[in-house]
C-alpha cells in the first residue's frame, strides 16, 4: 500500500486497494493501523495519502532490507 502511494499517488480506497492487490476488507484493517501510526491519512473526501512519516519509516525500511538481506533474486524456473 505504501509503495503504491509513493508511485502513484493520494486515491480513494478501492483505488488503493485494486492497486495494491490487496481485498478490500483486509487493505481496511492495514489502513487504519497505519493512520494510527501516522503513516497514512484520510482526507475529508476519502482520499488515502501517503503522510510524510510513512514515506521516512518506507524509505528505512527499504534501505534496512537491502542492506541486511541485498536484492531477492529468484532461481530462473525451466519449463518444459
Amino acid at each position: 500500500m505504501i509503495e503504491t502511494l509513493k508511485e502513484r499517488g493520494p486515491m480513494n480506497r478501492t483505488a488503493l486497494a485494486t492497486s495494491s492487490g490487496i481485498a478490500y476488507d483486509r487493505m481496511n484493517k492495514y489502513l487504519q493501523w497505519m493512520t494510527t501510526k501516522g503513516f497514512m491519512r484520510i482526507s475529508e473526501d476519502g482520499t488515502v495519502s501517503l503522510t510524510e512519516e510513512g514515506l521516512k519509516v518506507y524509505d528505512e525500511l527499504v534501505s534496512w532490507i537491502l542492506l541486511h538481506v541485498g536484492r531477492l533474486r529468484f532461481p530462473k524456473i525451466n519449463r518444459l
